[in-house]
């Protein structure tokens, strides 16, 4: 039972996160979901950031407790232990983005600014790594679905970031927010894919997740 309530806990902190990029922007008065990223909702001066930034949290300690499911039911799979191993580290170091906050356009940049960019790199090196060790602890029909994840995760975090040196710099950036949106929503929707074929396997003794 806590093998599973742990696991549903990837399912939550996604849905959960993908309701805050929903509805915390309409709090923010002229922004834009299509041309502003997911940051600049907690950047300081938003009028969203006392909002998003609990949720934040709470989406972190979800997304760490399921990286305890996910090692629990890793059993002799260590490329899934691995995964599991990222997760924990992932959600143990986005407890520092609220130290870390952007700030809104046309603000010098400072040391927090530099802080957030490397932690976005981190983050996505992160991501990408989960993905390719479920690609490798699985076979069949959830490998290709991993690899085909991947090349997007890849693609619009390409897109994101050709933009993103336009933000410091005050300029245009009209697609960035739908870019970034579509990049965390592949690896959401990956986490809640993976957290469903665990729960339909035998917790016990899972053939289908035994390493290969």
């Amino acid at each position: 039972m806590l093998q599973r309530v742990l696991l549903c806990c990837g399912i939550l902190s996604s849905l959960l996160y993908i309701a805050m990029n929903i509805f915390i922007p309409g709090g923010f008065e002229g922004y834009s979901s299509v041309s502003q990223t997911v940051s600049e909702l907690s950047a300081i001066g938003a009028p969203t950031r006392a909002v998003w930034l609990p949720l934040g949290v709470i989406y972190t300690l979800l997304f760490t407790a399921f990286g305890f499911g996910l090692r629990m039911v890793s059993h002799q799979n260590y490329r899934l232990r691995l995964a599991a191993t990222l997760v924990i580290m992932y959600g143990v170091i986005s407890l520092a983005w609220p130290f870390a906050p952007m700030h809104l356009r046309g603000a010098a940049f400072t040391f927090t600014d530099a802080m957030h960019i490397t932690l976005g790199i981190i983050t996505m090196l992160l991501m990408l790594a989960i993905m390719f060790c479920g690609a490798a602890a699985f076979r069949k029909w959830f490998r290709v679905y991993s690899i085909l994840s991947i090349i997007l995760f890849l693609l619009f975090g390409t897109l994101t970031g050709i933009e993103a040196p336009r933000i410091a710099e005050n300029g245009p950036t009209p697609w960035i927010g739908l870019w970034e949106r579509i990049n965390i929503a592949v690896f959401m929707l990956w986490i809640i894919v993976l957290v469903i074929v665990l729960l339909r396997g035998r917790h016990s003794d899972p053939p289908s997740i035994h390493a290969n």
